[in-house]
């Protein structure tokens, strides 16, 4: 007997930790946005704007759907708004888990790149899965140390949501 993990599981874990670090990041001040672990440019508000840009484009890349442009954080207030972004783009990425595999087409460069609906989908939640480490090792390099990324693991995720 096999077991097929389906990438809509993964999406969905995705899209829970990210609301439970988006809602952990409203908790601080604002000065911690502005952490960092190595690049000065690479802050908590960068990072939180990328992961969410990307999914954003992810979603265009799966569906056609215009992506959207925005700022990155200037105060964890902003986190409110930054939920539900997130909410919108992951949905987007929920509702590609849905259509059948199929290579799709991107124009980039002069040059049509090919690529598996399932290989976007996993690049989706694993980018999103590293740059939430990056978050917390900014923070926590900085002295911020709230947010446990174990307690938003699939084990995390699947306790909250009874999987």
């Amino acid at each position: 007997m096999s077991i097929e993990i389906g990438i809509e599981k993964l999406v969905r874990h995705m899209a829970w930790a990210n609301q439970q670090v988006i809602a952990k990041l409203g908790e601080l001040p604002d000065q911690s946005l502005s952490s960092y672990a190595v690049n000065p440019e690479w802050t908590v508000a960068e990072i939180i704007h990328h992961i969410l840009s990307s999914a954003d484009w992810y979603g265009f890349r799966l569906t056609g759907e215009m992506h959207s442009e925005f700022d990155q954080p200037t105060s964890t207030k902003e986190m409110v708004e930054f939920s539900r972004k997130a909410q919108i783009f992951d949905d987007r990425l929920l509702r590609a888990c849905a259509a059948p595999e199929a290579l799709i087409p991107r124009e980039y460069e002069g040059k049509t790149i090919m690529r598996a609906r399932s290989t976007i989908l996993s690049q989706a939640v694993h980018h999103a899965t590293e740059h939430r480490a990056q978050i917390v090792s900014a923070l926590e390099l900085r002295g911020y140390k709230t947010i446990n990324l174990d307690d938003f693991d699939v084990w995390g995720y699947a306790d909250a949501k009874g999987e």
